[in-house]
């Protein structure tokens, strides 16, 4: 096993003035503290804490400085202090929240002092995202986090740390290619092909998407009727239910499909790309909002780290058309029924094949064609906009009359 350290950036989406002044009360209070800690040339933890401790600090930002301090002054042997240092916390300190039925899924609990918190909406780095799950589902270990302000916006820098496998050194012509599709109806299809390049071993998860299906259907449906009568905190109690069941699907199914891959030699995943996804949904109205809504970015998310986790690598390719050519003549055809693809062509064996899989196929088959892509490049977004409107925990002790000047009927 390797031990991985990584640092996860996340922007905090649009916070209100109330939020922002304690977020400026923070940075304010902790580099006051800090500048007092240095100049008193504090070498030790005790004696930085004697400086610190009646700051209005929560005690995860006082116990950072009195670890930091002590660095700066003798490990470092610093002798100016910059003038914008960013706020830092204990691993104790964050608390990380999911909430994928919203616009924007990501949220952060920051202390702002002792027994006060704000739940702030985050977007993290997409190309980070895996990180971010393997985080929340407490299969990577959270260090030391950064709160600063730049240009305006505030960020956060949060440090993980996860061992994974060291996976075989081997080409990517020695690997075995293995196409992930995603999708409605199945909610995942994997396959690869054998050794004389035939489709083998598929694997269909039907039953699993049909009961994602049900439960988001189950949720809006309620969501509607009981936002009607008016009661919100029911409505918010009884989706975290639903999603939390949504969640462990997935989070069962995923592992399944990394246990596939470790099951044949040598393998590589292969996912379709993120952003071409979104580019390409063009269904209608209806069809695009349930799609957007639909987990492709979470589900790629815990593939990748859970592969990641095994030692086996991942890679994305160009989705167009995957679910529209035919494995094995390349022309164009039809689906006559969901689960279903016709090829055009006449001349071509395949007749009629099982739908998903064929989308598979294509996934694994434009790796092997070198059309590969690697998640290091720019202008990629598979997180949701910023500035939606959401439902987030509120932040604590704040009064409802104070909370309803500050924030707005519909702030988060």
């Amino acid at each position: 096993m390797t031990e991985l350290t990584k640092t996860l950036e996340l922007k905090l989406v649009d916070p209100n003035a109330h939020k922002r002044r304690k977020l400026r009360e923070t940075r304010d209070a902790y580099q006051k503290a800090l500048a007092d800690a240095f100049d008193a040339c504090c070498t030790t933890q005790a004696e930085a804490n004697d400086v610190v401790v009646n700051y209005g600090l929560s005690g995860y930002a006082k116990n950072a400085l009195k670890k930091y301090v002590p660095q700066l002054t003798t490990t470092y042997g610093a002798e100016d202090l910059h003038a914008d240092h960013p706020v830092r916390f204990t691993n104790e300190g964050l608390r990380l929240d999911h909430k994928p039925e919203n616009d924007i899924e990501w949220y952060i609990k920051i202390p702002h002092h002792e027994d006060y918190h704000l739940w702030t909406p985050a977007q993290p780095n997409p190309e980070q995202r895996d990180w971010l799950e393997a985080l929340h589902a407490g299969d990577a270990e959270m260090g030391e986090s950064r709160l600063f302000e730049r240009d305006g916006t505030w960020y956060l820098h949060v440090t993980a740390t996860r061992d994974v496998e060291e996976g075989p050194d081997a080409s990517a012509e020695e690997r075995t290619s293995i196409g992930v599709d995603i999708g409605e109806a199945s909610l995942v299809t994997v396959c690869h092909r054998d050794d004389h390049g035939y489709p083998t071993a598929p694997e269909l998860w039907a039953d699993e998407g049909t009961t994602v299906r049900r439960l988001r259907k189950t949720y809006f449906t309620a969501k509607r009727r009981l936002q009607k009568r008016g009661s919100e905190r029911i409505a918010e109690s009884f989706g975290d239910d639903l999603w939390s069941q949504i969640d462990d699907v997935f989070h069962r199914v995923t592992r399944e499909v990394v246990e596939y891959a470790e099951s044949v030699e040598n393998p590589v995943l292969v996912l379709e790309d993120l952003t071409y996804i979104r580019e390409s949904m063009d269904y209608g109205e209806y069809m695009n909002r349930r799609l957007h809504g639909w987990g492709f970015a979470k589900l790629h998310a815990q593939i990748r780290y859970k592969a990641v986790e095994m030692g086996i690598p991942v890679e994305t390719v160009n989705p167009r058309n995957t679910s529209k050519e035919c494995h094995a003549c390349g022309e164009v055809g039809h689906r006559p029924r969901q689960a279903t693809f016709k090829c055009s062509n006449d001349a071509c064996w395949l007749g009629e094949y099982q739908a998903d899989v064929n989308g598979a196929v294509n996934i694994a088959d434009r790796y092997l064609s070198g059309e590969s892509r690697s998640r290091e490049y720019e202008n990629d977004d598979d997180s949701a906009e910023d500035g939606a409107r959401l439902t987030a925990p509120q932040d604590s002790q704040a009064d409802a009359g104070t909370r309803q000047r500050t924030l707005g009927t519909d702030a988060s």
